[in-house]
């Protein structure tokens, strides 16, 4: 027996390790989700924008719907069968299972019947099905806009954050080694203590700009990944890109032309507008009355039959009125919506178009030699003190100089490059890098 349970054990052991890399090939291998992203560009922060947005995604589901809508609207009408058993002696019991009263009593009729739907309805009622798809696609679409838009937005935010905290850095940077050398010709007898004291107090601004410069730069990336998605972007990501100018080289006039052929917002009016018009045809074609037909077999005691039924409504008091009035009424609503999404394509167009030209001329202004003064100006101020040869006051209004002048550029050129995308959001598509 002991032999037996061994043999028994060792053949256990010899099917379990068959077993185990069996079982571990038959689970196939699943990846995960992929990881966050650590390092964007403006381009990445738009494509996983697109496709990781939570309420973009529930928005494409609409689709999905207006879909399954046209098959319901293809779909032809069931065939109907119907059973009528009668003249069943329940309070007779003798005679319910009585042959004489199955022939003679009993009456039996099985019949089948069919709707015939008349005036196109099925065609046209698949193309008012259709017709909201694609109102549906072009309405997605638009939301897409918006949202590589706002994430566009959102992008030259965290820009513009990163820039001033590094100019905030920077400038506090300078400052101390001011403070610094302050200190020394204060130790060296060369500077009273009240004027350093002066200095020293305003490194406080210097340490308060770099206080708000990060939180400004984690609010901007709570923005940005709030469009793009949480799963989508790491917390602690990093954006790829500078804030710079791009000259630009197209017409208000293309812009224009551009605009009424891709606005998707645009297109989904066009659309609204054939959707009223199939909408309408679908309320005449319903005044047709439908033609239900069938066939029975009656069998009433001895007697053996075939029948035949048809049914139409009269259209005595129903025509549809109320339903073509209303139909004809939303084909011109979609006439006046089509046209007023024209005016505000037209006009948000031709306002970006200025905006961009107004921020390129402020970028510009900066670029010509302002910015250029205000270094220099900073530079002259610091030597002629440090030399002894100027008053304080000089020298801290160059430091408030140079440090709103260096930010209202790097402000300037955000709003550029956002103007930017201003310009691409109007048109409907990338018409500027």
């Amino acid at each position: 027996m002991r032999a037996i349970d061994r043999m028994w054990g060792q053949m256990g052991g010899v099917l379990l390790a068959l077993a185990v890399p069996i079982t571990a090939f038959a689970q196939p291998a699943t990846g995960g989700p992929a990881p966050p992203a650590t390092h964007v560009s403006l381009d990445d922060a738009v494509r996983l924008a697109v496709v990781h947005n939570h309420a973009l995604r529930a928005q494409r589901l609409n689709t999905d719907l207006a879909k399954a809508d046209e098959v319901t609207a293809a779909l032809k009408p069931n065939p109907v069968f119907t059973s009528t058993n009668e003249n069943f002696p329940v309070f007779a019991p003798t005679d319910l299972f009585s042959w004489n009263n199955l022939t003679t009593n009993q009456n039996f009729v099985e019949s089948f019947s069919y709707l015939f739907e008349r005036g196109n309805k099925r065609r046209i009622r698949t193309t008012v099905a259709r017709d909201t798809t694609g109102l549906t696609i072009n309405a997605t679409a638009d939301a897409e806009r918006q949202l590589a838009f706002q994430t566009a937005q959102a992008f030259i935010g965290v820009l513009l954050a990163q820039s001033t905290l590094d100019l905030a850095k920077e400038n506090l940077a300078n400052f101390t080694d001011v403070l610094e050398v302050n200190r020394a010709r204060l130790r060296a007898g060369d500077l009273a203590e009240a004027d350093f004291l002066k200095i020293s107090l305003q490194k406080l601004q210097f340490e308060q700009d770099l206080a708000s410069a990060q939180v400004g730069l984690s609010l901007a990336k709570t923005t940005l990944r709030q469009n793009v998605g949480f799963d989508g972007l790491a917390a602690d990501f990093q954006v790829d890109g500078t804030l710079q100018r791009t000259p630009t080289s197209t017409t208000l006039d293309a812009l224009l032309r551009a605009a009424l052929g891709a606005r998707p917002d645009l297109l989904a009016a066009h659309n609204g507008v054939q959707l009223a018009a199939d909408t309408e045809a679908l309320a005449y074609s319903n005044r047709v009355r439908d033609l239900t037909a069938g066939v029975e077999y009656d069998r009433a005691g001895s007697l053996n039959a075939v029948g035949f039924t048809v049914s139409i409504d009269l259209q005595v008091h129903d025509r549809n009125q109320g339903n073509i009035a209303h139909a004809k009424v939303g084909k011109l609503q979609a006439s006046e919506v089509e046209a007023a999404v024209q005016t505000t394509v037209r006009a948000e167009v031709e306002s970006a178009w200025v905006t961009l030209q107004s921020s390129a001329q402020v970028v510009q202004l900066f670029e010509s030699g302002y910015l250029d003064q205000a270094k220099e100006s900073l530079a002259i101020a610091r030597y002629v003190y440090q030399q002894g040869n100027g008053p304080l006051l000089d020298l801290l209004d160059a430091e408030r100089t140079s440090r709103s002048t260096e930010l209202a550029y790097r402000q300037a050129l955000a709003s550029y490059m956002t103007s930017v995308q201003q310009v691409n959001f109007a048109v409907g598509k990338q018409v500027l890098p």
